[in-house]
């Protein structure tokens, strides 16, 4: 078999190194009289000359490694592989490295071919090996020592066996071979390396530790491990641990304890208790349909996501969830208002908007963009359905908002789309491409991207003037718009119908008020930070000088602009000044 993928495509473009991948092909294409010796050298000459990044340069020889295992190794290629681990200790720093990439490519060989007697004489060589490696006459690290007894599948034995040949002694029934891996394994216990412990213990269906080991790994925060031992160990082993990490109030450690060994009936409660607590999350992101299909149908778990539903104030969701699942009790509850909900975000009454206005016909979208071009800021938002299904595209921008001092207008651009897009073009072109309109966004570069992508045949969204997107202005935005609304004005936005069906028409009045929040919310800060001076962060004039560095052009492919770089265009500067005063 010849190499598919040759090695002088690591090289860099010399005499010396085509030179040497003329060799390596040559060599590699039949390894009938190659040494491990040469065999070695030559793959170092390729790893040397190559001029990829590291880790690509891993897998492109170790995916040659595998094909050239094809072409008749002598004796066979598990054999001429543990020849290579005995010569490796003279190659230094390359040793580690090509010790896991070696064996790594004769695991992915042994699962498509292998060879009865290679594989039986390898066993035994193996043994050998983890013996002269133990012993300490040959270096090798202890992960490898893993990977070899994995690979060859080597048993207390094949252990035993080799122990004999040597006359170390002269018990065949293995007990010798058991005594010798244990006090290894002591002594890796002894130096903290709970892993290749219990990876040993494991290879050789060794079962005498008990509860103290498993503790003595909790102890010692080697969570992996102890969950690696007690799987071997079994069920008994495994609810021990997972009662352990109870008492340690690691929920989530023990939910997937749980998870992944069918614990469910053992553990209901803390089963139902970390699923509720993942729900709350998905909740608490928006992301209600993900939540949904969490819940596998559980009943429990979806009166639970009904509660979270009202205490979110997001009707729409608990009459759709009790609506699909026939929960009774909850229609007639009230869902909590302002009460609940004033003290922690912003409504839009808050902001003195007097009206929104739904954009989705010819008249409305001439008007509206009559209103917008007498603006001097206007806030930019966008909505579209969220799709969760794995890699697959993402769903047309179904509105746009843009918010003035006073009104949101919210543009149906599905609809718009199909029945007037050269007038649809052209208005939004007046106002995105307006030089004298000061346009702000949040992360708005992956708005104008998906708008972009959605509507590739329009030019409005092709050329930006006057963008300023307000997360680039700020060094800490945690928390998205959001937080940065409680930083700023002192109270954040409920992001319950983030993710909502936003292609569904008409769209409910809590999402009409969602998504003009988004976009007028834009001005207030704007307003708020160009008019005070901020503490610990300088003066106003100094505020407004940052306003100015971060406004762009943006023009067909959207880069986001550097911190800290200053317009060089002195009229953009000079306009938004004006902004900035008569806010």
């Amino acid at each position: 078999m010849g190499l598919e993928e040759k090695p002088t495509d690591l090289h860099k473009k010399n005499d010396k190194s085509d030179q040497t991948g003329t060799i390596c092909v040559h060599a590699f294409s039949d390894l009938t009289y190659i040494s491990p010796v040469v065999f070695l050298y030559l793959l170092k000459e390729c790893y040397t000359h190559g001029t990829l990044k590291a880790t690509t340069k891993f897998r492109a020889l170790q995916h040659q490694v595998f094909q050239v295992l094809h072409n008749d190794p002598q004796p066979g290629p598990s054999t001429f592989v543990i020849q290579c681990l005995y010569v490796l200790p003279i190659f230094g720093i390359y040793c580690e490295g090509f010790s896991h990439l070696i064996v790594s490519a004769l695991r992915r060989y042994l699962k498509l071919a292998t060879n009865q007697a290679d594989s039986l004489e390898a066993k035994d060589l193996a043994g050998q090996l983890f013996l002269d490696i133990v012993g300490g006459s040959l270096n090798h690290d202890e992960r490898i020592v893993v990977k070899i007894l994995e690979v060859f599948d080597v048993k207390l034995i094949n252990i035993g066996k080799v122990m004999c040949h040597a006359k170390e002694t002269n018990d065949s029934s293995g007990d010798a071979a058991k005594k010798f891996v244990e006090q290894y394994i002591f002594g890796l216990v002894e130096s903290q390396s709970y892993l290749t412990a219990v990876s040993l213990l494991e290879q050789f269906s060794i079962r005498q530790s008990g509860k103290s080991f498993l503790f003595t790994m909790l102890q010692s925060k080697e969570f992996k491990a102890a969950d690696k031992w007690a799987t071997f160990m079994g069920n008994q082993m495994l609810c021990v641990l997972v009662q352990e990490y109870i008492d340690r109030n690691l929920l989530k450690h023990a939910y997937d304890i749980i998870k992944k060994n069918n614990l469910r009936q053992e553990f209901p409660e803390v089963y139902h208790k970390c699923k509720e607590s993942s729900l709350k999350k998905l909740a608490e992101k928006g992301c209600w349909e993900v939540a949904e299909a969490k819940t596998n149908g559980d009943r429990q778990l979806l009166e639970f996501l009904v509660y979270l539903a009202m205490e979110a104030g997001y009707s729409e969701k608990v009459d759709e969830l009790c609506d699909r699942y026939s929960l009774t009790g909850f229609l007639d509850v009230k869902v909590p208002e302002a009460s609940l909900l004033q003290n922690r975000f912003l409504h839009l009454n808050e902001l003195a908007v007097e009206e929104i206005i739904w954009v989705d016909e010819v008249d409305g979208l001439c008007n509206a963009t009559c209103h917008i071009e007498g603006c001097k800021v206007l806030g930019l938002d966008c909505e579209w359905k969220p799709n969760y299904e794995k890699g697959s595209k993402p769903n047309k921008v179904s509105i746009m908002q843009i918010a003035s001092d006073k009104m949101v207008f919210i543009f149906d651009l599905i609809k718009l789309f199909e029945d007037v897009p050269d007038v649809l073009d052209n208005c939004l072109a007046r106002i995105l491409q307006s030089p004298s309109i000061l346009k702000l966004g949040y992360n708005f570069q992956c708005d104008v991207k998906q708008l972009a992508h959605s509507y590739g045949d329009l030019e409005c969204f092709k050329h930006f003037e006057m963008l300023l997107d307000v997360q680039n202005v700020f060094k800490e935005p945690r928390g998205g718009l959001s937080g940065l609304a409680k930083k700023i004005l002192g109270a954040g936005l409920n992001k319950t119908r983030r993710n909502s069906n936003w292609e569904q028409r008409p769209l409910t009045k809590n999402q009409l008020e969602y998504a003009a929040l988004d976009a007028v919310v834009l001005i207030h800060i704007f307003r708020h930070v160009g008019s005070h001076s901020q503490p610990a962060t300088g003066t106003e004039g100094h505020e407004k000088i940052e306003w100015k560095s971060y406004i762009v052009s943006q023009m067909d492919n959207i880069k986001k602009p550097k911190k800290g770089m200053k317009s060089k265009r002195k009229p953009k500067e000079a306009q938004i000044d004006e902004h900035c005063q008569s806010s």
